[in-house]
């Protein structure tokens, strides 16, 4: 069975005073559905800028804020 399929046997089971819920979210969801774009050569190498800036290493929030003279009561 498809996920189409599950949804629709469980939307049948709902009543229909309950529809207007299950229908306000799907309006949401399908608001938020975006068709995918192949990356283009400027996508690229943006993506190849930053693997190369990007050397995994990480700071913490502390040194942060030391490496630009702040404190937490700064904040």
């Amino acid at each position: 069975m498809s996920n189409k399929e599950r949804a629709i046997r469980l939307i049948d089971e709902i009543p229909e005073s309950k529809l207007v819920f299950v229908i306000d979210m799907l309006s949401s969801i399908k608001g938020l559905l975006t068709e995918e774009v192949e990356p283009d050569e400027w996508d690229r190498q943006m993506i190849a800028e930053a693997k190369q800036e990007n050397d995994g290493a990480t700071v913490s929030f502390e040194e942060l804020l030391m490496k630009d003279g702040l404190s937490y009561a700064d904040l």
